[in-house]
């Protein structure tokens, strides 16, 4: 049976392989737009979130979010425009406004916006993994691959500052039948 560490590293070695890179194929170009533009409505999500909370610990994690996926996003879009990939339509940003300035029956709670980020990065984890694995192209799966990993570090804080607000939502516990 294989290790971690032995899976891990036959996993990058594959990645960083120098061989000539074939032109993109049209899955691996449109899990790039779709991240793409994922991410480009997780900044609008961080963006509510910061013009809406008080919350000095999640306006930090909310700062963090955006800073990290601006980065990412960028790196896809240098990518896609190095590609020859016209780049799909995205919103543009929203911009700052005062916390008391947003109505109480239009602003997100703090629970709320955590539980929406929490959401948005877990899905974004998956989606990443999964256009790493249809990948043929070593740069593109190197690249989902960092955006996870980025990913990763940042849901770990998060799940840290969600537990300690008691805002984590957790399913019900599983007893089987016939358990004490």
């Amino acid at each position: 049976m294989t290790n971690a560490f032995e899976a891990i590293s036959a996993i990058i070695k594959n990645f960083v392989d120098e061989a000539s890179k074939p032109p993109l194929h049209v899955g691996e170009v449109m899990d790039l737009w779709t991240a793409f533009t994922a991410f480009h409505e997780a900044h609008a999500l961080y963006q509510v979130g910061l013009n809406t909370t008080t919350d000095k610990d999640l306006k930090h994690v909310l700062e963090n979010a955006l800073q990290g996926s601006m980065h990412d996003t960028k790196n896809i879009e240098k990518f896609l425009l190095r590609e020859g990939v016209p780049l799909p339509l995205v919103n543009p940003k929203k911009p700052l406004s005062e916390q008391s300035a947003v109505p109480e029956g239009v602003k997100l709670t703090d629970d709320e916006i955590a539980n929406l980020i929490s959401a948005k990065v877990a899905m974004s984890i998956t989606f990443c993994a999964q256009a790493m694995s249809k990948t043929v192209r070593t740069d593109v799966g190197l690249m989902f691959f960092s955006i996870q990993i980025n990913l990763m570090k940042f849901a770990a804080p998060l799940k840290n500052l969600m537990i300690s607000r008691g805002w984590l939502r957790v399913p019900p516990l599983y007893n089987p039948p016939g358990s004490p």
